[in-house]
């Protein structure tokens, strides 16, 4: 029976847990060994919960923005689960604070719990619900393969192509240029040419190293380079990508379709990869997909692969899914790999069910 209009909130539970994670990931910004997460349940008055998790990056953040959602629970408490008017009302909170940072973390995850829970109500996966009709997406293995230096990162991208993968990805932005290169040749020797090799550099280049880098990466068969340089700097990175053969990658700190925009219209990127959480949620995800289809824009996903694998399904230009399993300790079912494909959940909503044991162990205050 389809309850959807029936659906009201209840209350927002929210609970923060710390995570190991199997491979802490040394990237140019610092090295992260546990996944701080805000565990989101919206319960509705009918009964149907919707679930989500919010990837707060650092321990520093999560006490912030699980007391943020704490503080919304109260103010949306009896309206409608439906999340275009949840975003205009919480948007309308905060717009003379802005919506970018822990704000948008929040309104994101109260959207994304919305949406399971409308799709819960009608019996229906998300990518069904969102008009889809593909159960598989293509991606790539994000797990570790950080700055390990040329020694230790073959081994590991060989383990990571374990369930099939065909794509990983290895972060840059050593002291040296030369040891990225020397980073990037062992592991391809490693993988051999078959697997698709996408490089990270985390923001930490200016752009004339930037320039300097990918040159001396040119052949080295890279499928992108990501952020080499300051995520805000959109002349910055069309300066990059106009001297440069490789593919460039950003789109991971783009808040919300107004930056994707100004993106666009600076000519940053070859490619988009939108973050769940900071594009908006759901329906920022929408919007976000209808202006990738309309530059002609492969879109990949960033992180929050449970959702993303739904999303990339409903996007006309679904490029990759990056795969992480930052969350899978406390999820009842994680997120599938079949041969290097996603498998998009065919349970109702995103598939997102917790793990109450392992939640109880991870719980921090």
């Amino acid at each position: 029976m389809d309850t959807t209009a029936l659906l009201t909130i209840r209350e927002l539970r929210v609970r923060a847990v710390h995570v190991p994670m199997p491979l802490p990931l040394r990237t140019s910004s610092g090295t992260i060994q546990i996944a701080p997460l805000a565990l989101i349940d919206l319960l509705t008055e009918q009964g149907v919960t919707g679930h989500t998790y919010l990837f707060c990056y650092t321990p520093l953040v999560l006490k912030p923005v699980v007391q943020l959602l704490e503080n919304l629970s109260p103010l949306i408490q009896g309206d409608p689960v439906a999340p275009l008017a949840l975003e205009r009302k919480l948007q309308g909170m905060f717009r003379l604070l802005g919506l970018k940072g822990v704000t948008g973390m929040a309104l994101a995850g109260i959207d994304m719990a919305a949406w399971d829970a409308q799709a819960r109500a009608q019996g229906l996966p998300l990518a069904r619900l969102l008009g889809a009709d593909r159960d598989r997406v293509p991606a790539y293995n994000s797990c570790g393969l950080g700055m390990i230096g040329s020694h230790d990162a073959p081994v590991e991208a060989e383990h990571l192509l374990v369930h099939g993968f065909e794509a990983i990805k290895v972060r840059l932005g050593y002291v040296e240029a030369r040891t990225d290169v020397e980073v990037v040749w062992a592991v391809r020797r490693a993988i051999g040419e078959r697997v698709a090799l996408m490089a990270d550099y985390n923001q930490i280049l200016s752009v004339a190293e930037a320039v300097r880098r990918t040159d001396a990466l040119q052949d080295e068969d890279l499928h992108w380079v990501e952020e080499p340089t300051l995520a805000d700097d959109f002349s910055g990175h069309a300066q990059i990508r106009s001297q440069t053969r490789i593919p460039v990658q950003m789109g991971e700190n783009w808040w919300g379709t107004h930056d994707m925009a100004k993106s666009l219209a600076a000519g940053a990127s070859d490619l988009g990869m939108p973050d769940a959480m900071k594009i908006g949620g759901v329906s920022g995800w929408q919007r976000a997909a209808a202006l990738a289809e309309a530059a002609g824009m492969p879109l990949s996903s960033h992180l929050f692969p449970e959702v993303s694998a739904h999303l990339l399904a409903a996007t006309p230009t679904a490029h990759w899914l990056e795969y992480v399993d930052w969350a899978n300790p406390v999820l009842r079912s994680p997120l599938r790999i079949e041969l290097g494909q996603a498998v998009v959940s065919d349970r109702p909503g995103t598939g997102i069910e917790w793990d109450e044991d392992a939640v109880a162990q991870y719980l921090v205050d």
